[in-house]
């Protein structure tokens, strides 16, 4: 097992060597201002023995840079041809606090590139700008490169100096992930009942009234009641006065639930009392009574 992986990282090594390392040429970079004027404009070395002295950018600033990406066979006096790389990043990395960006770089097939970053617009993976101090410190930028054909290849480009970071603007829905202040909800007040004086009264007047009425139209008739005492008719004269004394009492305290059934067992005894009072009273009238 130990041989077999041995063989294969062999063969892995031998096929990045075959393959050559990527590299660049003609690179370069220039800043240009709001005008779209050249401020500055500098070659790229690949030693970094000769890295160019640190770019400053102002608020309207741009950074270009341009390079080709190309391969050179080791071993080998054949010219370096252009390539595309799988993966290709521009770095900016911040040494105080460790936080970096990471901005994608497009190649063309014949390993042509172009990055440009404007400061009127700058991209929302660009880190802060470092401050020491009241002075803004650089942020390292590197190119980084990857593909499935070659070694990875890394180059730091130089220091770069940015303007000052403003605050992000702010979201119209940022304000509705703050504390809210509170709700003060405002009730009705509670139903005040009246008072029970007024209850009892306003119940009288309802219940007696018709009462009241009744009798007073009752005593302009000349009605004549000898039985009403009697035994076959006293009955089904108290079982009325329960049934309207039950509805009194409905209205001031009792349930339904509690009225339909008391008003069952007096309904009842309502109709088997005025039943008999019935055939009472037809009784008197067949023997001649009045």
């Amino acid at each position: 097992m130990k041989l077999s992986l041995l063989v294969l990282s062999s063969l892995l090594a031998a096929r990045e060597t075959l393959a050559g390392q990527l590299s660049l040429q003609q690179a370069r970079f220039s800043v240009l201002g709001g005008d779209v004027s050249p401020l500055r404009q500098e070659p790229i070395s690949l030693s970094p023995a000769n890295e160019p002295d640190p770019v400053r950018l102002g608020p309207s600033d741009t950074l270009k840079l341009a390079f080709t990406v190309v391969t050179k066979e080791q071993d080998s006096d054949a010219e370096p041809k252009g390539v595309q790389p799988h993966q290709t990043f521009v770095r900016f990395f911040d040494k105080q606090s460790g936080e970096e960006g990471i901005v994608p770089v497009r190649v063309a097939q014949s390993g042509k590139a172009k990055f440009e970053l404007s400061m009127a617009r700058p991209p929302s993976s660009l880190p802060p700008t470092p401050l020491q101090g009241n002075e803004t410190a650089p942020l390292t930028v590197s190119l980084l490169m990857g593909s499935f054909d070659h070694s990875p290849y890394s180059l730091q480009l130089f220091d770069l100096y940015l303007p000052p970071s403003q605050p992000a603007p702010e979201h119209p829905d940022e304000k509705t992930f703050h504390p809210q202040p509170e709700i003060q909800h405002t009730f009705r007040p509670e139903q005040k009942l009246p008072s029970k004086f007024v209850s009892g009264l306003a119940a009288l007047v309802v219940v007696g009234g018709p009462w009241v009425v009744l009798l007073g139209l009752l005593s302009q008739v000349p009605l004549s009641t000898p039985h009403l005492l009697s035994p076959s008719i006293l009955p089904f004269t108290v079982s009325l006065t329960a049934l309207e004394a039950l509805l009194f009492y409905y209205w001031a305290d009792l349930k339904l639930g509690q009225v339909l059934a008391y008003g069952a067992a007096v309904g009842l005894v309502t109709v088997i009392s005025g039943k008999t009072a019935l055939e009472k009273r037809g009784e008197w009238r067949l023997q001649g009574k009045k």
